[in-house]
């Protein structure tokens, strides 16, 4: 293990060079693909609430919200600085995908990988992480910053540095507030592994608990200070992101189908790259009389093992696209540095260089140039059209998506005769879509009662939580003073509208084109 290779990474020439490349073709790679195609619902899930933010509105307080706040109120400084655009949406998900990828590098060097290893080894990172997706998202952000706790907290053991005791707190934190899972799994995780190393090493740092506390103290201060600044109520806080979504979790592990194609088909080459490391995990713990590099690469390696086990296990509850590829080169990097280590086979580390180009090359097609992540797998890029047509804030997206594969230029022209329809109304309204930009494109200071509208993000009828629901939604009708409410979409998951359609006569349904639809309750008293 090299000691102390943090006062000197820089200041060599060769790894400047690497540096400078990772950080270009990270940041790139996902600019390109994330111009691409689109999946409305997923593609734009960030774009609107950032506008709203800007615009005054806040989560919990404003808007119903069951996922994290965090990315949405970064894409909204994003926004403050380089404009409200489609660039400067995509930019916010390429600075974290070249934050990992650097990162990354970083790390395999201290964990022994020589430099040009490391390099490629990243370059894996950088092509399966962020672009699989492209544009802001929960998932990747929850998870991705759970890695780098998971970095942060390995190198502050190698290295014995108070600077990576600070960020793992921050990181926890931070992806707590992206998505409710992973980070609480790894808090278990984190403190089960400090007392393990707490155990094996009697000469620590004492300050470890200082710094720990110190990054707690500073991620939450800027978590309340947001709440405070804004006036969001706890209560709401607790409702929408905690005790509610806690009975869709029961629900979702209740009915989680764990079988060999779930749990070892579709994660195999993360499992192939993994068997050097647990081999050689196994040999350290054997070791009778550890030396001290020795003990703290066992708490390592056992906290790395244990992130795969718990980000596959979320991945499975998660029930979405798979979105943990870019653990493979990391596992082989992992495994690759502790065959030289301990094995010295060159055959082993062939293997594992051999598994990660064919895994990268394999997972960079199907989810980078089919875009398999946003369900266009089957469609002909050839026929995207540029999505400057419908607005020029949306300049440099190639506009394709699976609800017309193979007409978007008819779909181009739909929203834009649904823009127009709705710029010509000045009543007050709000927007339901998946189409998650139209309120930035408007300019419309209304912003929606949910963030979604499926049946994961609304209570249904039999939910305790139902009315209280109902009560905020009608609440912000009447508080805004809400003459219209349209629909824009093929496929209107608004089951909670047509309860509403159904108790209250007074709403008048329009059909306005073929994606449009109004709700007039301009007559209604709720």
């Amino acid at each position: 293990m090299k000691k102390n290779f943090i006062y000197n990474i820089f200041t060599k020439k060769n790894i400047k060079i690497y540096i400078i490349i990772l950080a270009i073709f990270s940041f790139f790679i996902n600019q390109y693909i994330a111009n691409r195609g689109a999946l409305p619902i997923d593609s734009f899930l960030i774009f609107d609430p950032a506008f709203n933010i800007i615009s005054g509105h806040h989560p919990f307080k404003d808007y119903w919200l069951i996922t994290g706040p965090f990315v949405d109120y970064i894409q909204s400084f994003f926004f403050i600085v380089f404009g409200i655009n489609w660039t400067s949406y995509v930019l916010h998900a390429s600075v974290l995908n070249m934050i990992l990828a650097i990162f990354s590098f970083y790390f395999f060097l201290n964990i022994g990988l020589k430099n040009y290893y490391a390099f490629i080894y990243s370059l894996g990172v950088a092509i399966l992480a962020y672009p699989s997706i492209g544009t802001p998202f929960i998932d990747h952000h929850a998870v991705i910053l759970c890695i780098m706790a998971v970095f942060s907290i390995s190198l502050g053991i190698l290295l014995k540095k108070n600077f990576f005791w600070i960020l793992v707190p921050i990181f926890l934190i931070f992806s707590f507030f992206s998505k409710q899972i992973p980070s609480p799994y790894f808090v278990v995780l984190f403190i089960v592994a400090t007392f393990i190393y707490f155990f094996l090493i009697k000469n620590i740092y004492k300050n470890i608990l200082i710094n720990l506390f110190i990054g707690s103290f500073i991620s939450c201060f800027i978590i309340f200070s947001v709440f405070f600044i804004n006036e969001i109520p706890i209560k709401n806080f607790l409702i929408q992101y905690i005790y509610y979504p806690l009975s869709l979790g029961d629900e979702r592990i209740s009915g989680l189908n764990i079988d060999f194609k779930n749990l070892i088909s579709q994660f195999k080459f993360i499992y192939i790259t993994l068997i050097p490391l647990i081999i050689g995990t196994c040999f350290l713990i054997q070791i009778k009389e550890k030396k001290l590099n020795q003990k703290e690469e066992l708490i390592t390696s056992l906290l790395f093992l244990g992130s795969i086990g718990i980000l596959i296990y979320c991945q499975l509850i998660t029930k979405n696209q798979v979105l943990i590829f870019f653990l493979i080169p990391i596992s082989a990097a992992y495994s690759h540095a502790y065959v030289s280590k301990y094995f010295n086979n060159k055959y082993l580390i062939y293997f594992i260089l051999i598994i990660f180009i064919f895994t990268t090359v394999k997972y960079h097609i199907r989810f980078n140039e089919n875009r398999k992540f946003i369900e266009l797998v089957n469609a002909d890029f050839s026929l995207a059209e540029n999505a400057a047509q419908l607005d020029k804030r949306l300049s440099g997206l190639r506009w394709i998506t699976p609800h017309y594969p193979n007409q978007p230029m008819n779909e181009i022209n739909i929203l834009i005769d649904t823009k127009n329809i709705l710029s010509k109304i000045d009543a007050e309204k709000i927007i339901v879509t998946n189409y998650n930009f139209f309120n930035s494109l408007l300019n419309n200071q209304f912003a929606s009662p949910n963030k979604w509208y499926d049946e994961l993000s609304i209570p249904n009828k039999i939910n305790k939580y139902y009315n209280v629901h109902k009560n905020f939604f009608l609440d912000k009708i009447n508080k805004n003073k809400i003459k219209h409410i349209f629909f824009i979409g093929k496929k209107n998951e608004t089951f909670f509208f047509q309860e509403m359609l159904k108790e209250n006569e007074c709403i008048v349904q329009k059909q306005l084109n073929e994606l449009l639809l109004e709700f007039n309750i301009s007559k209604c008293e709720f």
